[in-house]
């Protein structure tokens, strides 16, 4: 790997984890006092308008604002030509939305959906100008820039959720909360960055990001949708409530995800996209991805299992104690999903949007079967069939992407190991401590530094190599630091 595209790539992580885990931290502090101030009802209403408003937004931010990210020659008439096609595909959009209202309102049997739907689909529109602006800063790997939108707007976003939560507002102060964090973000980043849309428009580059972004606007439209039946169902068949303590489940665990593997993808995608003409050298990346990753994501998630208990008690009070087992079968399964998601981002990168389309056609009556029969028994039951599918959703991805660029599934199988068996034995010592009749904050405090320090001794012990190769690129930037003083 030549050393312009280290620099860059080391540079865009360590901006993009700096951005994940100051935004994601002020977001946890913000959810953990509205979590406080609302009701579980509260959040279930959001949550399944959130269903319906994510799968349109997939419409605006997918499929073009990809294809300018995997377009490594992609200039500024791309840019303001896929500007208009997704600024005209949200006005399409939240039409849509506006008028299926009434229909969302009926199926939940919930008169005020009507309005909330029309009132939060208006952050379609928005929506679509921040994923071109986000389009430009992966495709010029400008990270930096991330960091101080994402710091403004979750924090002005979580001050005005918060005072209106205080204020009784309820689920309007959920939505305030939204609204706020995409408006300031799309401020900064006109602040920050060269772009703006200018008075373009060409057919024929529409055509082309047409002709790539489609099937990937497609797979994601289809990983969306499958995605968010979950909470279609539960909070159909269940109750808003039930959603409420799966979603606040799934939420730790993808807090997590979102930190780290999100950060991972976000710099991955554009440094393999550009050298895809290389087979070797998205191969050795590919494979170092994996590897860090996985060292860095595993003990996080499966330590989050086994400190679920105090972790919801001591957060959230006894008020959400039924989101413990969600939690800890969700983190597994997110581990396991992780496995995928490397999978998923090289074959992107390298422009084998076809294959992104034919996994998602191969993996999803699966899960459809999955979620069925999870539904007749219980909301738990559901989440264990998400940890079924994640298994398998992983494995269909490795194997295509070992024909992708021959990184064999067997590879991929010994890359992940060691820090899976090290992540095991840290599992071991610390969950027995969650069954201690001991204070909550003493209980968590002990799992915390037992695992840590356990897990650091194992890598150490082992010749963890990305652990060392973690320790050498801190040791670089921090001597690097010095040195401009």
């Amino acid at each position: 790997m030549n050393n312009g595209l280290k620099t860059k790539i080391f540079s865009g992580l360590f901006w993009k984890f700096g951005e994940r885990i100051l935004a994601q931290g002020i977001s946890f502090a913000v959810s953990v006092v509205l979590s406080r101030l609302l009701l579980p009802n509260d959040y279930g209403v959001v949550a399944i308008v959130l269903i319906f408003i994510n799968i349109a937004n997939v419409f605006v931010t997918s499929g073009f604002p990809t294809a300018l990210v995997q377009n490594k020659e992609a200039d500024d008439v791309d840019f303001s030509t896929n500007f208009f096609c997704s600024l005209a595909m949200s006005v399409v959009v939240y039409g849509v939305m506006f008028l299926i209202a009434p229909v969302i309102a009926d199926f939940y049997k919930m008169s005020e959906l009507i309005l909330i739907v029309r009132v939060f689909a208006l952050r379609i529109p928005l929506s679509a100008f921040s994923a071109i602006q986000h389009a430009y800063v992966e495709r010029h790997m400008l990270f930096k820039r991330y960091f101080f939108s994402t710091l403004f707007g979750t924090l002005f976003s979580g001050i005005v959720g918060i005072y209106l939560a205080y204020k009784g507002f309820g689920v309007w102060a959920l939505i305030a909360q939204y609204f706020t964090n995409t408006i300031i973000d799309i401020i900064v980043l006109l602040i920050t960055i060269d772009w703006r849309p200018r008075l373009v428009f060409s057919i024929q580059s529409a055509k082309k990001m047409m002709s790539y972004g489609s099937k990937i606007l497609l797979a994601d439209l289809s990983g969306t949708f499958f995605d968010q039946l979950r909470g279609l169902i539960i909070g159909k068949i269940y109750t808003s409530s039930d959603l409420a303590y799966y979603n606040k489940g799934n939420q730790l665990p993808n807090l997590i995800t979102t930190n780290v593997s999100a950060s991972i993808m976000t710099v991955l995608f554009p440094a393999i996209s550009n050298i895809n003409d290389d087979n070797e050298r998205v191969k050795e990346l590919t494979r170092k991805s994996t590897k860090t990753m996985a060292y860095i994501i595993m003990p996080m998630l499966l330590g989050l299992a086994c400190v679920s208990k105090p972790l919801i008690i001591i957060l959230f009070t006894e008020k959400w104690i039924q989101t413990i087992p969600y939690i800890q079968i969700l983190s597994l399964a997110c581990a396991i999903g992780m496995i995928g998601s490397v999978s998923l981002q090289t074959i992107k990168a390298v422009g084998r949007s076809d294959i992104i389309l034919k996994i998602e056609f191969i993996k999803k009556p699966v899960y459809v079967l999955l979620l069925i029969a999870g539904a007749f028994i219980s909301p738990l039951a559901v989440a264990v069939t998400m940890l079924i599918y994640n298994i398998f959703s992983s494995f269909i991805n490795s194997y295509q992407l070992s024909k992708v660029i021959k990184y064999s599934c067997k590879q991929q199988l010994v890359d992940l190991g060691s820090a899976f068996s090290i992540c095991l034995i840290m599992c071991v010592f610390v969950y027995p401590i969650s069954l201690l009749n001991i204070n909550y904050w003493l209980m968590i405090g002990l799992q915390v530094v037992v695992g840590i320090i356990l897990y650091l001794a194992l890598s150490k012990v082992t010749r963890n190599e990305s652990y060392y190769a973690i320790t050498n690129m801190i040791k670089e930037k921090l001597n690097g630091d010095k040195k401009t003083l």
